[in-house]
Order: C-alpha cells, then sequence, then structure tokens
C-alpha cells in the first residue's frame, strides 16, 4: 500500500518518467555470492574484467587497487600499490574539493576512488569522484591521469550534475579500444557523459553530456519501508555494443543506447537480494559494482563495512545469470 501510494504521488507530481510507468521489470536469476577477504578499506565500490581476471576498488584506498581471486567461493583480494601522481585540476570548485579534503581525514581516501574499467590490452581506468578524475594504470608502466578537457565539467555543472558532495561521478566504462570513455554522475542530478581521445586531450565529440535527469523512483515493494528516492546511477558497464547502468535505489540495471542513452529494457536485481538474510539496515542501495558479460553479470556490494542481517561484514559480490535470450533481447 505504502508503494502504491508513493508512486501515485510521484506520477500526480510529473516525477515518474514513462520507464518508471513501463511493463514490469523481469527478475534476474541469482546464481551466487562471493565475500570479499583482503581488502583493507572494505567498501568495494568498482569491478572490471581485464581478460580473464576480476579487479576491484575501494573508495577508501588511493594507494592500491585488487585483482581478486576467484577460485574458491569465498575470494581474496590481491594488492597491486600504485603511485599516483598529483591530481589534476578538473574545474570543479573550491568549496567541493574542500570539503572532499575534509572529509578524507575522516573516512581516509581523499582520492575517492568509484569505479574501475579495462580495454582490451589491460589497460585500467579508475574514476576518482573527488577530483572527477580518470586515472589510467596501464598494464606497463606509471599510472597517469587523463588530460581532460576542462569544458566537460563545465557542461556537466551546466546541466545540473556535479553540483553536489559525495554526488560527483559514480562509475565510468571505457570501449575495447581505449579511446571512449562513458562517466556516470551519481544523482541529483544523474547523468550519462561521453568523452573520447584526441591528440593531446580527451574531449567530447559534439555534446558531452548524453543525459541530465533529476526526479524520484519508489524503491521495490520487497524493500523494508519502501519510500521515494533520488534516481542514481552507481555503476556503468559496456556490453555487446551497449551501456548498462547500474541503479542502486531501485535495485536494476539497465540497458541503454550508447549514443542517446536511451533506456531499452531494464532487470531487476532485488528478489535474491533482498531476501532476509540478505538485508542491510541502511535505508537505501548499495549496489556499485558491476561487469555484464556473456554469461551474466556480476554485482559488488559496497556495504560501508555495516553486518547484513546474517551477520556477514565483509564486501560481498552476486553473480546472476544473463536473461534468457541473452542481453540483447527485444522488450
Amino acid at each position: 500500500m505504502r508503494t502504491g501510494v508513493a508512486l501515485a504521488i510521484l506520477m500526480v507530481c510529473g516525477l515518474a518518467t514513462t520507464d518508471v510507468a513501463a511493463a514490469p521489470v523481469a527478475e534476474l536469476k541469482w546464481v551466487s555470492e562471493h565475500p570479499v577477504d583482503g581488502m583493507r578499506g572494505g567498501n568495494l565500490s568498482g569491478l572490471a574484467l581485464c581478460g580473464k581476471d576480476l579487479w576491484t576498488v575501494s573508495d577508501r584506498d588511493d594507494e592500491q587497487i585488487y585483482r581478486l581471486d576467484t577460485r574458491e567461493p569465498t575470494w581474496n583480494a590481491e594488492v597491486l600499490k600504485i603511485d599516483v601522481p598529483p591530481v589534476p585540476e578538473s574545474g570543479l570548485p573550491w568549496g567541493l574539493r574542500s570539503r572532499t579534503t575534509a572529509a578524507s581525514f575522516i573516512r581516509g581516501g581523499d582520492l575517492d576512488f568509484e569505479g574501475i574499467s579495462c580495454d582490451a590490452a589491460g589497460n585500467r581506468y579508475i574514476v576518482s569522484e573527488a577530483h572527477a578524475a580518470v586515472l589510467q594504470v596501464p598494464a606497463a608502466g606509471a599510472p597517469e591521469w587523463l588530460k581532460i578537457a576542462p569544458g566537460m565539467v563545465r557542461e556537466a555543472r551546466a546541466s545540473g550534475m556535479l553540483l553536489h558532495f559525495n554526488a560527483l561521478f559514480e562509475g565510468l566504462t571505457v570501449n575495447p579500444q581505449g579511446n571512449q570513455i562513458w562517466l556516470a554522475a551519481e544523482r541529483e542530478r544523474r547523468g550519462l557523459i561521453s568523452i573520447k581521445r584526441g591528440q593531446s586531450v580527451w574531449d567530447c565529440e559534439g555534446a558531452c553530456v548524453l543525459l541530465s535527469e533529476a526526479g524520484l523512483e519508489v524503491q521495490p515493494a520487497q524493500f523494508t519501508n519502501a519510500k521515494a528516492v533520488s534516481k542514481d546511477f552507481a555503476d556503468l558497464a559496456l556490453f555487446d555494443g551497449k551501456l548498462f547502468t547500474l541503479e542502486r535505489n531501485a535495485f536494476q540495471l539497465c540497458r541503454r543506447d550508447t549514443v542517446t542513452a536511451k533506456v531499452e529494457l531494464c532487470w531487476s536485481f532485488a528478489d535474491d537480494t533482498l531476501t532476509p538474510e540478505r538485508r542491510y539496515p541502511q535505508p537505501y542501495g548499495l549496489a556499485e559494482a558491476l561487469v555484464v558479460d556473456a554469461d551474466g553479470a556480476w554485482i559488488g556490494i559496497d556495504n560501508n563495512f555495516g553486518a547484513r542481517a546474517d551477520g556477514e561484514k565483509r564486501p560481498v559480490v552476486y553473480r546472476f545469470a544473463a536473461p534468457a535470450g541473452g542481453w540483447s533481447a527485444q522488450p
């Protein structure tokens, strides 16, 4: 009843989009779950598949990333130390940057790594939410920050994104050729941005902003005390020529066009992640990491060291099977 009333209010206020009002979203089939040991800072905040290896980052660790040893049901995070050079100026205002610096003294992680992706050559790309910057960790050689044209941040802010502390870039994905990156702005407003590698800098080809979207949506009915919350993006994946957005508060992932960012189809993962034993006490979704492959999807949970109902405190990665007909299935 509560969820139905909230949805009715949203529709009256004009905040429920046609995507929300569309036909029921199909549920993904749960396959397995994998607690992760060995992440010093916990807070698993991104996943990438590089060849056959899964890599992850923590938003509390600035000088290391992790390769996941997946040979056992409980995974082990193996450390790769990285020597991060000074962060370049991105165009974010002083107020946002100073709040981030102050927060880092309390929680750790000045860079606030929130997403990781790989190209076909094995180069890893990591987005720093705090600085709206992208670090490249090459397969061989020293890490370096990408030179991104300042117009990207200016256009994003003019579109209503990147205005609020702790609500900046939350995910990224790169194409196999390593010459185009998509970035996801988290919330209030959420959005998608595309940049391409030029001769000297990464810049926009035409408009930077593919999508800028405000509004609320109702948490799934399986969620305790479901209510209307801000639309958000928590991560991005690229598979078979399509973007996949991890939409944390809606407990779903959606397939989108890489040029227009238009939603084509969505799938829910609420049923199996919101079973009584897997519930967390936080009043919002905790999924922050996404990899999509031919056989299914990996979804990582950033539990902020909080315990699930069954007592599990470690980060967890869930495996879901690809939908019947594959990810390219038509609605």
